[in-house]
């Protein structure tokens, strides 16, 4: 077995093998209580989670109520049900080994009413939070209040500085450790600033360096570091154990997790999984939180980039350059466009792309009609699911629509709760890690072969 210390985590000292946060419904109570079990960190992820009938049957997540606040409040109480139900359910299996999570994101609707409601009856069942997508500050304050350890997600030392000196120097007590999320590699949302290149990754090494200096200033020798984004093999990482430099370290498996007996997902997105090539998994612009994300290019991306791809601008007023007259909507309403335009428009709309839709930069994008109701009706639907929305332009503050819905993204609610619920991976969004070709390389996939986490976790050890 690979040489592997040991580590203190959230009061108790398992293996420094950390189960990656899945949301929505993919990292479940059932695959946080196997990684526990192995006295690893299992975690479940508490975004939209599921709750049971009696019968063992998933609660069908229906919204009776007529507008958005209601639906929204509706959606707090499910999530809140979802994660105590997936918390106990991890808690039995785990059978009092290991430690067990809970993954929320900041920037999900209600995420501070959702960590009260789950903590105040099961934080028995829960040691730590783990939280990203934005700038958790008042996680720390919440955690602490129930004698939960807190774990940020950052891509760097900046990042980490901001929630320090804001509210963190306050409740280092609970402080379990700092999850260094690579901006470049990991799936899902991640951190990369507009300063960065998407298509031009950093080495990892010198940023977790940076954060272990920033953290030794403060006085948190003894905080680990989590590793996430990019782990498959262990023995990659041997420069990093043991490493002054570096300090206490723990990896995260999160796309590599995904592909396991326990795992929610449908035998599809295994397959998809198995098939993929380097190259395969894309960051994009496009989620509604506005941040960057790393997702399967299948063709709900595709579809996505294209529709961009048929952008133009308009004025309201004609110019030199914005001088044609064009017609838009029912009503018939004039704006203008550049003359150059006019064929490409021509073009989409001999293709069946006749409809011309608004974006809040002063574009239209253009789509069929059968696009162009699916998102109308998917934007009337919208519960109120992120604390701002891109695509219905919903902001949880005011509790109303603000602002120019954006066509050129999509309800993300909708696609993640069809892809975890036996929806095609291929038309909805998968998100995964830069690693995930790796998949079809790996000699233990070979002819198919999916393994138990108890058996994942053991290969783990080996290095390999």
């Amino acid at each position: 077995m690979f040489h592997l210390k040991p580590l203190t985590l959230s009061g108790s000292e398992v293996l420094p093998l950390v189960e990656g946060g899945k949301g929505i419904s993919v990292s479940t109570g059932a695959t946080c209580g196997a990684w526990a079990q192995m006295e690893a960190i299992g975690t479940f992820s508490a975004v939209n989670a599921d709750a049971f009938t009696f019968e063992e049957h998933i609660f069908s997540k229906i919204y009776a109520g007529k507008t958005r606040a209601e639906r929204y409040k509706e959606l707090i109480m499910q999530a809140i049900k979802g994660g105590i139900t997936q918390a106990k359910i991890a808690h039995e299996i785990a059978q009092r080994k290991g430690r067990i999570h809970m993954n929320v994101m900041w920037e999900m609707a209600g995420t501070e009413e959702i960590l009260h409601g789950i903590l105040s009856r099961a934080k028995e069942f829960i040691h730590g939070i783990t939280c990203g997508a934005g700038m958790p500050y008042k996680m720390a304050e919440i955690a602490t209040q129930y004698g939960v350890y807190y774990y940020p997600i950052v891509s760097s030392a900046r990042a980490f500085r901001a929630l320090y000196k804001r509210t963190y120097h306050k409740f280092c007590t609970f402080l379990g450790g700092v999850v260094y999320e690579d901006p470049w590699r990991a799936g899902g949302h991640n951190g990369l600033s507009n300063s960065e290149n998407s298509n031009t990754p950093e080495s990892p090494y010198p940023r977790v360096v940076a954060l272990r200096a920033l953290m030794r200033e403060y006085g948190l020798d003894a905080v680990p570091i989590i590793v996430a984004g990019g782990v498959w093999w262990l023995s990659e990482w041997t420069d990093w154990i043991d490493n002054q430099e570096v300090g206490p370290v723990a990896f995260q498996f999160g796309t590599r997790s995904l592909l396991t007996q326990e795992s929610p997902v449908a035998q599809a997105w295994h397959k998809l999984l198995l098939s993929l090539k380097k190259g395969d998994v894309k960051a994009t612009t496009f989620s509604p939180t506005g941040f960057y994300s790393s997702a399967v290019n299948n063709v709900f991306l595709q579809e996505l980039q294209d529709r961009s791809a048929r952008q133009i601008a308009y004025q309201e007023t004609s110019s030199e350059t914005f001088s044609v007259p064009f017609t838009i909507g029912v009503r018939g309403n004039i704006v203008y466009i550049k003359s150059s335009d006019r064929e490409l428009i021509h073009t989409w709309q001999t293709a069946g792309y006749a409809v011309p839709l608004r974006t809040p930069e002063g574009t239209f994008v253009f789509v069929t009609s059968e696009q162009a109701n699916a998102i109308k009706q998917d934007q009337a639907a919208c519960v109120g699911c992120l604390s701002a929305c891109r695509f219905s332009g919903w902001c949880q503050a005011q509790q109303e629509l603000v602002g120019c819905a954006d066509p050129r993204s999509f309800c993300i609610q909708k696609t993640l709760q069809a892809v975890a619920h036996g929806g095609n991976p291929n038309t909805e969004l998968v998100f995964a890690g830069d690693t995930a070709y790796r998949f079809a390389e790996d000699p233990y996939y070979a002819n198919g072969f999916i393994p138990s986490i108890k058996q994942l976790v053991r290969r783990i050890q080996t290095g390999f």
